[in-house]
């Protein structure tokens, strides 16, 4: 079990959020669907197509973490059928890697309804023109990648980091073990990594990474303790193998920030 909308969807799940994942799957769907729904998440607006498969991601990492992707689309293909503006009531979004048409589609529709949202070009970086970036990124209200993907975009774009900061909220750049760096308005955030028991997997961190950089922004944390939060949530995933094995409560999760970070989350 995998793919962006499934794992942000997962993570939220733990911290005792209600996402609604935005996806299309195809025929083979049902193993996936059960498992969703042991977890108590909302598939109203995952769309089946039953003339295709749902897409798949094999992923080999090695023991530096370089990585070599294969992926088949399968019904992402046709995930620009798939409108935003038609479901109520949200009130954050992410655009995470999807098919082009998607993307661009997505981060019309989140930013002529007003609603805010983060711009995240992952895996899909090669898809877009310099113009293309440029527009999602003055419809988002902020922007994630990783130290990788940020030296793509200012060169795509040609807009420099600070530039890039100046056009959302914030605009973050995670460094793997490192930690991650936030630009927002005129600060600068380091935030430090969270240590690991072990490293098992590193496959879904980033999107764990990303659950807990909503779980903060929807409840107007500020950026430290934001991105401290998302931090944890990445470290949690990579102690586990596959993308959706790690399992707590909030109360383990608020314990486990409290002996990493030093302070409470209220």
């Amino acid at each position: 079990f995998g793919g962006c909308a499934g794992n942000i969807a997962y993570n939220l799940k733990l911290l005792g959020d209600d996402p609604i994942p935005f996806a299309t799957v195809g025929q083979d769907f049902g193993p996936y669907r059960e498992h969703l729904v042991r977890c108590g998440i909302n598939l109203d607006h995952v769309r089946v197509y039953d003339d295709l498969f749902t897409p798949q991601c094999f992923i080999t990492t090695d023991m530096d973490n370089n990585q070599i992707t294969a992926f088949h689309p399968g019904a992402m293909l046709n995930s620009h059928e798939h409108h935003v503006r038609d479901v109520p009531g949200i009130t954050f979004g992410i655009v995470a890697p999807d098919s082009r048409d998607a993307m661009l589609q997505h981060s019309r529709e989140f930013a002529e309804l007003g609603i805010p949202f983060i711009f995240d070009p992952g895996q899909a970086m090669p898809l877009f023109n310099g113009d293309e970036f440029r527009t999602m990124l003055e419809q988002a209200d902020y922007a994630i990648v990783n130290d990788y993907e940020s030296q793509l975009l200012q060169t795509r774009t040609e807009w420099s980091t600070e530039q890039i900061a100046e056009r959302v909220k914030a605009y973050i750049v995670t460094q793997g073990p490192k930690g991650s760096t936030v630009y927002a308005g005129k600060a600068t955030h380091a935030i430090p990594p969270a240590h690991e028991r072990r490293i098992v997997d590193p496959t879904g961190c980033g999107d764990a990474y990303r659950a807990g950089l909503i779980f903060g922004l929807m409840r107007g944390m500020d950026w430290p303790t934001t991105g401290r939060i998302a931090s944890l949530m990445g470290t949690l995933k990579i102690e586990h193998p596959g993308t959706q094995n790690q399992r707590f409560s909030y109360t383990e999760f608020a314990d486990q920030f409290r002996q990493q970070f030093g302070y409470a989350l209220d």
